[in-house]
């Protein structure tokens, strides 16, 4: 392996943001890579600038041996489709007037860690070509199909333009990792790139969700209840009115003492919040707001089970939520409603229970079902999803495919799902 390679990772968010790109570029580092980042300013999901962060401030930084180049954006405010398709074309825009700093850099590789949008990509293009060197891209969001789960656009014509425009940037890349079997599928049926410059990959958990967190204080606050956990990112691919009916069903069957404890932020907050107390559940809900990473295991650790729930879409049914991974590698029982892979994970792996997507009566039941297993029993479940977690999940394990996939041309076959 060739030892100081440079690479170029861009991608609009970038820690202190929660996303996993973050991991998989200090993995670069733990492999003996000079990395460098091009990212926008934090403000994900609240929709304005971290404190301490702005166009002036933290605009270069150093973390975990990366060094940190922030573009100027516009942050997405209220999260407003208006304010969040600004937000897609300012990172773009501004990233674009970067590469001729970035030109003299002489990188031997380019990263993107495509979420959307995909013409995130489009910096990586030109500064691929210019460099002439490979660009590879890790796709986490699938365009054009991620965009029409959101917006529906009947306009066939427009949908072919987009969509022909979404597959031409996947096109450019000498190497595409997608973080689902079924974006690889269509990577090479629908786009047309040839098996091997693809690899599945998923996107592995940090590995401080393996190790248990234990906080006195934490635990103390909700020692009377039993815990159901929801860590991540609360928008509308979350179904919470699944979990609110789900709620008030367990309520009238008088489980006085459940509490869903909701760890994130994101433009649904305001709303669910308000739903809550709608419907007269407040105390049956605690909402944490945004916590670093680093903090949730300590609130899976308290867990007696965890839930995640996805509203219906054909984008999800092919794909698997992070957060379960994350769940699984905590080794507590998962309780979901979701559709294809997800719920096939961990019905079948054992993990836990799962029921069709806007199914509040099948989560209901399957959140009765773990209330009433002993401790043991539902340890034994969430250990199940930790063994397979090891066997197909691990970080180590998958960033070497990854290192091995982007630096030295070497595709280790994907390992089949094998419930």
């Amino acid at each position: 392996m060739k030892k100081h390679t440079k690479v170029l990772v861009i991608c609009q968010h970038y820690w202190p943001e929660t996303f996993r790109v973050t991991d998989l570029s200090e993995g670069f580092v733990e492999y003996g890579y000079k990395v460098d980042v091009l990212c926008g300013i934090p403000n994900y999901p609240a929709g304005k600038f971290f404190k301490g962060y702005g166009l002036f401030n933290k605009r270069k930084q150093t973390h975990n041996g990366v060094n940190i180049i922030r573009v100027p954006e516009i942050p997405r405010g209220k999260n407003t489709n208006f304010r969040i398709a600004l937000n897609y074309l300012s990172f773009t825009f501004f990233a674009i007037f970067y590469i001729p700093k970035l030109y003299r850099q002489h990188y031997d590789r380019i990263f993107v860690y495509e979420l959307s949008p995909v013409f995130m990509i489009l910096p990586g293009i030109i500064l691929a070509k210019l460099q002439k060197i490979k660009l590879y891209v890790y796709v986490c969001d699938f365009w054009p199909h991620s965009l029409f789960s959101i917006i529906d656009i009947k306009n066939k014509f427009l949908r072919k333009i987009i969509t022909k425009n979404s597959y031409w940037y996947y096109r450019q890349a000498d190497g595409i990792m997608a973080v689902f079997k079924g974006i690889q599928t269509r990577l090479v049926k629908n786009v047309g790139i040839s098996k091997e410059k693809t690899l599945y990959t998923p996107q592995a958990a940090e590995k401080f969700y393996e190790k248990p967190v234990y906080d006195k204080a934490l635990k103390k606050r909700f020692e009377d209840k039993f815990k159901i956990v929801f860590a991540g990112n609360i928008n509308p691919a979350q179904s919470f009115e699944t979990i609110l009916a789900a709620a008030e069903i367990l309520k009238k069957k008088n489980y006085n003492k459940i509490c869903f404890i909701i760890v994130g932020d994101g433009m649904s907050r305001k709303w669910l919040e308000a739903e809550v107390k709608k419907l007269g559940l407040d105390e049956y809900f605690s909402f944490e707001g945004l916590k670093p990473t680093e903090r949730i295991p300590a609130y899976q650790t308290i867990a007696d089970l965890l839930v995640v729930a996805l509203s219906k879409s054909k984008l999800f049914e092919y794909g698997i939520p992070a957060k379960v991974q994350s769940y699984m590698a905590s080794g507590k029982p998962i309780v979901g409603a979701m559709d294809g892979e997800a719920q096939k994970l961990i019905n079948e792996s054992g993990c836990g229970y799962c029921v069709s997507s806007g199914d509040s009566k099948g989560l209901a039941k399957a959140i009765e079902k773990l209330i009433n297993m002993s401790t043991s029993e539902r340890s034994i479940m969430g250990n199940k999803g930790r063994k397979y977690h090891f066997m197909h999940f691990e970080r180590d394990y998958n960033l070497k495919r990854v290192v091995e996939f982007v630096f030295n041309n070497n595709r280790i076959d994907d390992k089949e799902y094998d419930y």
